[in-house]
């Protein structure tokens, strides 16, 4: 069970993580509602394609959207992708929807919007490997365990 996974990467992170199970949830809104946290706060986890075999998870803020000029800037390409749902499932064990660099089969790069840095005591929530089923991890500390790349990557959705 892929929820398994992530819980078990979550607890040998050593981070203070909170899990909620909510169910399927049609909106940012509603999923914010359920996790008791702001939209801002929840984020989207995408698998991005550099090349052929290579992806990097990028961590999005519910509110904004990749830039993408921004992301191929930054990483020096100049064409990246995001595979379809088949392929995302198959290189990171989870569904769309429910992928968390935590538990993923590939400890791939992580790139994090900047604005998922905005204090110490702020929260995030990710998905946790099932649908309905989240994590609520201190963003500072989840962003270094995951050595995360931080990055003014996103616009106002």
């Amino acid at each position: 069970m892929s929820e398994q996974r992530a819980f078990d990467a979550l607890t040998a992170s050593g981070l203070d993580f909170e899990i909620t199970r909510h169910g399927r949830v049609g909106s940012l809104a509603e999923a914010a509602a359920a996790r008791g946290v702001d939209p801002r706060d929840i984020v989207k986890t995408l698998v991005v394609r550099r090349g052929e075999g290579d992806f990097l998870f990028v961590l999005v803020p519910g509110d904004r959207e990749i830039s993408w000029p921004r992301l191929r800037a930054l990483l020096g390409v100049n064409r990246l992708s995001m595979p379809d749902q088949e392929v995302a499932k198959e290189v990171t064990g989870y569904e769309r929807g429910t992928i968390t660099p935590f538990g993923a089969r590939t400890a791939w790069p992580v790139i994090a919007d900047a604005h998922l840095t905005s204090g110490p005591e702020r929260r995030i929530s990710l998905g946790a490997g099932a649908h309905g089923v989240a994590v609520t991890v201190p963003a500072g500390a989840a962003l270094a365990h995951l050595d995360a790349r931080i990055a003014d990557i996103t616009v106002p959705a």
